[in-house]
């Protein structure tokens, strides 16, 4: 536990301005994100005594190590970096509102020749126009199933599209009238996409002006005694009428506005958010977070509205928020809420009216998601906490092992032989700090000399970041770390400008388990004990479990320890070595795939993958390039004669002699380590190719 008093800053050091401040622990991780209007006064109030302080300040400012800010010019900015810093660090002491679930939206591809109306989740797409989200998927598509009748624009994925296109049949929906099938040219793109718009109006809420001209269409051709054309008419409305019954009115004044309600106790709240677009309620969505720090209602609607709306600009953002409470000040919030929109955003209390008791059932909906969450969570940290104390008495450890490291090594018969890190923290995945590695330190099939030299990387990389010597930069690259240890997907390292060593994100080694569990038995074991004392670490411990009786090793104990069956502390082990054996596997494949896709032109220095496929496809495949003169390979765009020189030189080291023939038979012979031809074969009478992954070849580990 730190000393406050041990990183304040000293008097008058604090500047008295707008700006956003970070909290960080003795592992240079950001553990709190705040703004202040004034820096000096605010950041004061985390320096007085702990006896007056909440319980999570206290816990948050006895974390911390040291403290840092950033002065900005106005609050608005302020509101933005502390958001951006929010996302970026995934700060423990900050308000974390979590998804229920994810969401299901109506989508509408408008950026698309023909668009395509699906189901869409997660990220929002640029170019494409969404709707609801909605409670469930089932309720999207009765609505689009109801549509369809009167709007037939295209549902069907690329593939299905295109092979219609091809045999010049379109789908079922295009023979019963729920798709226009433009796939067969019945209509033009311009108007499939003015179908789309139509459809995408009447989702948006205009739909009284369409109805009535549909009504005005029916009258005119019942005169006309097109009774057939009126009848069609006569049942679209019907269909349009049953489709906006779902979503009853409840502003009469046909509004778009969201409403956010909030129930919360001493350690937990609920958010729920009412989307109502042309006065019908268009979508709905919960979050649940812990109140982690001190916190007010409106300071929570701040974070709700941070989380809402910090991807969303134009009219996802809408003109009016209702809130049961404002920020605490509020002109910075509607000033940012006004700028994500491109125009003027209301947010304020209900007072009275539709709109007070419209509140009222959001936050009767947010009163029951809290207990519902509660009553889930109360198993679930039940079980948890059981498992974790069950492992701590199994094991003779003085605590309950918080955070969890698991390896696991993989390989085809001692090909591309790698290993895996998974880490599980309070007994949950945590996914960001998985790692990979490629074993380097030898060649062929030895699983315990494969987790020796893993066991050592990961903690001579600990021991490297808790010191800050820098010593473990050379030969990084954006895809690993110099050692063949890959980083999470879509980051980078310390020195391609992404991932530094003291920028406060847990990207790296920096953080010691308290229990390193290893896939495996004694050996495995004894290998990582020993990796662990050489690097003179004596405060983590270590076991291992073994698949074929589930056993639990120690190390330097001849017998394991068996935990019961249906104990929860084995049951957690499991899961935690089953998910190191997964990421393993899947690690290993990718690299023996990668291996049998290589080409010889991957050797060529400089040669991106835009260059490579445009040889490809000037010369139709590598054999035919490799017999094309420097003077050809130079009328491919973009290869100029030094580079063609070069590609030439590459392709004639990589060329393969011509293979042997035993002219008696017309067998293929090939040569053997010894120069003498051999025949390659896996069974009588069936020829496999030398190196293939064939699974009868080898089984993965």
């Amino acid at each position: 536990m730190a000393d406050p008093s041990s990183y304040r800053p000293k008097p008058g050091q604090i500047p008295d301005s707008p700006g956003v401040y970070r909290f960080r622990d003795e592992h240079r991780r950001v553990i709190y994100v705040g703004k202040a209007k004034s820096l000096r006064q605010r950041l004061a109030n985390y320096f007085q005594d702990l006896a007056g302080l909440h319980p999570r300040t206290r816990s948050m400012v006895t974390t911390a190590a040291s403290v840092e800010w950033t002065v900005v010019s106005t609050e608005v900015e302020a509101l933005q970096l502390e958001y951006s810093w929010i996302k970026e660090y995934d700060p423990r002491f900050n308000v974390k509102y979590r998804d229920d679930k994810s969401y299901p939206y109506l989508a509408v591809t408008m950026n698309e020749e023909y668009p395509r109306v699906q189901v869409m989740r997660g990220h929002k797409k640029k170019g494409v126009r969404y709707f609801g989200p909605y409670g469930h998927a089932w309720a999207i598509r009765d609505t689009v199933d109801l549509l369809l009748r009167v709007f037939p624009v295209r549902t069907c994925s690329a593939g299905v599209f295109k092979n219609a296109a091809r045999t010049g049949r379109p789908c079922l929906l295009g023979y019963i009238g729920k798709c226009s099938a433009p796939c067969v040219d019945r209509v033009s793109a311009e108007e499939h996409r003015e179908l789309a718009e139509e459809f995408s109006d009447f989702m948006a809420g205009r739909a009284g002006t369409y109805l009535r001209r549909l009504e005005k269409q029916m009258t005119e051709a019942a005169e006309e005694m097109e009774y057939e054309r009126a009848a069609r008419l006569r049942d679209d409305i019907g269909a349009l009428k049953k489709a906006m019954e779902k979503s009853a009115v409840v502003l009469a004044d046909a509004t778009d506005a969201d409403l956010i309600a909030v129930a919360e106790d001493e350690l937990e709240a609920a958010v729920q958010i009412f989307h109502v677009r042309g006065g019908r309620v268009r979508g709905q969505r919960g979050w649940v977070t812990d109140k982690v720090e001190e916190i007010t209602t409106g300071a929570l609607v701040e974070h709700a509205l941070q989380q809402l709306y910090g991807e969303e600009t134009g009219d996802s953002v809408p003109k009016e928020v209702l809130v049961p409470a404002l920020p605490d000040p509020v002109e910075p919030v509607q000033e940012w809420l006004t700028g994500r929109r491109g125009s003027n955003v209301s947010l304020r209390i209900p007072q009275r009216g539709d709109k007070k008791a419209l509140m009222e059932t959001v936050e009767r909906n947010a009163q029951q998601s809290l207990v519902l969450h509660k009553t889930k969570r109360a198993s679930d940290l039940t079980t948890r906490s059981r498992a974790l104390e069950e492992i701590a008495d199994a094991l003779d450890l003085d605590s309950a092992p918080l955070r969890i490291e698991c390896y696991d090594i993989s390989h085809l018969q001692g090909d591309d032989v790698v290993a895996s890190m998974v880490v599980f923290e309070d007994g949950l995945q945590r996914k960001s700090e998985y790692r990979r590695f490629q074993i380097k330190g030898f060649e062929g099939q030895d699983d315990v000399r494969s987790m020796h030299e893993v066991i050592t990387r990961r903690f001579r990389r600990y021991l490297a970041e808790k010191e800050r010597t820098g010593e473990w930069a050379d030969g990084d690259s954006p895809e690993t770390d110099g050692n063949g240890d890959s980083l999470p997907d879509g980051t980078t390292n310390g020195l391609t400008g992404g991932l530094k060593d003291d920028d406060g994100r847990p990207r790296r080694f920096a953080y010691p388990p308290q229990l390193v569990v290893v896939d495996g038995g004694q050996p495995q074991v004894a290998a990582a004990k020993r990796a662990l004392d050489e690097l003179g670490i004596d405060d983590i411990a270590v076991c291992g479990l073994a698949k074929r009786l589930e056993e639990v090793w120690l190390p330097g104990d001849d017998d394991p320890v068996v935990l019961p069956r249906t104990s929860e502390g084995l049951y957690l082990l499991q899961r935690v070595r089953d998910e190191a054996h997964r990421f393993a596997i899947t690690y290993q494949r990718v690299k023996r795939a990668k291996r049998f896709r290589s080409s010889p032109l991957d050797d060529v220095a400089g040669l991106g993958e835009t260059r490579k496929q445009a040889l490809i496809k000037h010369f139709g495949s590598v054999k035919k390039l490799r017999s094309a003169t420097i003077e050809q390979i130079c009328e491919v765009p973009g290869i100029g004669r030094k580079t063609a020189e070069t590609i030439a030189v590459a392709l004639a080291r990589t060329a393969t002699p011509a293979p042997a023939v035993n002219t008696a038979t017309g067998e293929i012979m090939e040569d053997d380590e010894n120069g003498a031809p051999e025949t390659t074969e896996d069974a009588p009478g069936e020829p496999v190719s030398a190196g293939a992954p064939d699974e009868r070849r080898g089984q993965e580990r």
